[in-house]
């Protein structure tokens, strides 16, 4: 459920999402999804936040991820943590981050990203009172 005191949460996983599952390589840019993510942060600002939630750590290519990432304009709000709102409304103990929505390649409901993301999207946004029409 999501809080309307709260942005709109995006969790995404690197490795299988954002880029081709390579680990500990960085496989190819997925670069729809990368374009879609930068172009909802555009468009709804600070009504949505990003959360880069991988596997990777310290010692395993996190930092090497989101340099990626940034090199490509795709600038996240937290790395593998809560938002500062969420920290302030709930605290940061709990390992699993909040998100509203959470895009990874190992879930159950195997999806095509590029394909079913607008969808997805639009409909989740709706339902939580952020009216759109299209995902740019």
């Amino acid at each position: 459920m999501h809080h309307l005191d709260l942005p709109y949460i995006i969790a995404v996983d690197f490795d299988g999402v954002l880029v081709e599952d390579k680990f500990p390589l960085i496989g190819e840019p997925n670069l729809p999804l990368i374009n879609k993510l930068i172009d909802l942060k555009f468009v709804y600002g600070d009504k949505l936040a990003l959360i880069l939630w991988t596997s990777r750590c310290e010692n395993h290519g996190l930092n090497l991820a989101v340099d990626y990432c940034a090199n490509y304009g795709l600038i996240f709000d937290a790395v593998n943590d809560h938002i500062p709102a969420v920290k302030q409304k709930w605290g940061g103990e709990s390992r699993k981050v909040y998100a509203d929505i959470y895009l990874d390649d190992h879930n159950l409901l195997l999806i095509d990203f590029n394909r079913n993301i607008d969808e997805i999207i639009r409909k989740d946004f709706n339902a939580h009172g952020l009216n759109i029409t299209r995902v740019y």
